[in-house]
C-alpha cells in the first residue's frame, strides 16, 4: 500500500461473553461426549467524516485503517478502502496473538460483520454483510470483504458526506470433551441383594406371624416413621446375647410388607400376580401413608387410576 492515515471520526468498543452451550450423546451405559462451544464477540464501530477526500486520497493509494480494537482475546484493526471494480471494502487484520492467559485459540474460527450504522447508532438492516465462518490461523494477516458497490452505497446510504460502519468479530471455540465409562446403577441390585440374603440384618421385623430379617440403617434411611420407631426411643440395655432387635408390627399383611420392604431397598415393587394388582395397589397405598413413603404412594395411585378409576377416585379419597 502506498500510504496510510487515520481516518477522521470516532470509534468504540464492546465485548462480551457467552458461557458454553453444552450437548450430550451417550448411551445408558458407557462412554459418552460432551461437545460444547464457547464465543466471544467484539464490535468496532469506524466513522468516516470526509468520504469525499478520503475517497480521493484511496485512489491514490492511500488506506485508511481504524484505531485497534479487542475481541476474544485477540487484537485488530480495520482497513477501509476502495477497490479498482468501485466496491467499497473492509480489511481485518489481526495485529496480535491472543492476550496472556487468555482462551486457547488454535483451533478457534472467526465469524465477521458488517453493516451500516444510522445517526442512531443502530444497524441498517439492508446493508448487513455476513462472512463464511473461517479459522483464526487462516487469517492471521489479512482477510478483506466486498461490502457494496460505491454507486449504490453513494445514492442510498451516504448522507452528509459521512457514515459509519460497525464490525462484529466473534471467535468460536468448539471442544470435545470425552468422560470415562459409566457402570450401570447397581445400588438398587446390591440393595436387594443384600435384603434377600440377610447378610448384617440386626433388625427382625415380626408381622402377621413372619418373621423378615432388615438392617436398620436402611429403613431409618428411607422412613422417617422406622427412623423415630427404631431410633427415636431411650436407648435400650445392652444384652450381648442379643445380636438382633425384635419389633412386633401390626395391622399389615405379610404379603404387603414384604412389597413394601422390596420397595424400601430397592426402590421398584416386585412381581405381582395378574390379578392381584389392584388389591395389592389399594393396600400398599394404605402402607406407603403409613410409612411416609411418597414415592411407593405415587406408584399406587398411578396404578389404581389405571386399573380401576372408579374405585381410585373413592380410595384414594379415603386416604387423604
Amino acid at each position: 500500500m502506498a500510504g496510510q492515515r487515520q481516518p477522521v471520526g470516532h470509534a468504540g468498543t464492546s465485548t462480551s461473553w457467552h458461557r458454553p452451550v453444552s450437548t450430550a450423546d451417550a448411551d445408558t451405559y458407557g462412554s459418552s461426549s460432551t461437545l460444547s462451544a464457547e464465543t466471544a464477540t467484539g464490535s468496532y464501530v469506524l466513522t468516516v467524516a470526509d468520504y469525499s477526500g478520503d475517497k480521493e486520497l484511496d485512489a491514490a493509494g492511500w488506506a485508511l485503517p481504524s484505531n485497534k480494537f479487542t475481541a476474544g482475546g485477540c487484537s485488530w484493526r480495520i482497513t477501509y478502502s476502495h477497490d479498482h471494480e468501485d466496491w467499497i471494502r473492509f480489511w481485518l487484520c489481526l495485529e496480535e496473538p491472543p492476550v496472556a492467559g487468555g482462551t486457547d485459540l488454535d483451533d478457534a474460527m472467526v465469524r465477521t460483520m458488517y453493516s451500516l450504522v444510522d445517526q442512531a447508532g443502530q444497524p441498517v438492516p439492508s446493508s448487513l454483510r455476513k462472512e463464511t465462518e473461517r479459522a483464526l490461523s487462516t487469517i492471521k494477516s489479512m482477510r478483506y470483504t466486498q461490502f457494496m458497490k460505491r454507486k449504490r452505497f453513494e445514492s442510498y446510504y451516504l448522507k452528509d458526506n459521512r457514515f459509519s460502519v460497525r464490525c462484529d468479530v466473534t471467535l468460536v471455540r468448539r471442544t470435545c470433551r470425552l468422560s470415562g465409562v459409566m457402570a450401570p446403577p447397581d445400588l438398587r441390585r446390591h440393595l436387594g441383594e443384600l435384603l434377600a440374603s440377610g447378610v448384617g440384618a440386626d433388625v427382625t421385623l415380626e408381622v402377621g406371624g413372619e418373621a423378615f430379617a432388615a438392617h436398620s440403617s436402611v429403613l431409618a434411611a428411607r422412613s422417617a416413621v422406622f427412623q423415630a420407631e427404631l431410633f427415636g426411643g431411650p436407648p435400650e440395655k445392652e444384652d450381648a446375647s442379643v445380636t438382633t432387635r425384635h419389633v412386633r408390627i401390626h395391622d399389615i399383611e405379610p404379603s404387603v410388607f414384604r412389597a413394601l420392604l422390596h420397595f424400601i431397598y430397592t426402590d421398584s415393587l416386585p412381581e405381582i400376580d395378574a390379578g392381584d394388582e389392584t388389591v395389592m395397589a389399594r393396600r400398599l397405598l394404605v402402607a406407603a401413608q403409613r410409612y411416609g413413603l411418597e414415592g411407593l404412594k405415587w406408584i399406587c395411585e398411578d396404578v389404581l387410576c389405571t386399573l380401576c378409576p372408579r374405585r381410585a377416585a373413592k380410595q384414594l379419597s379415603l386416604c387423604s
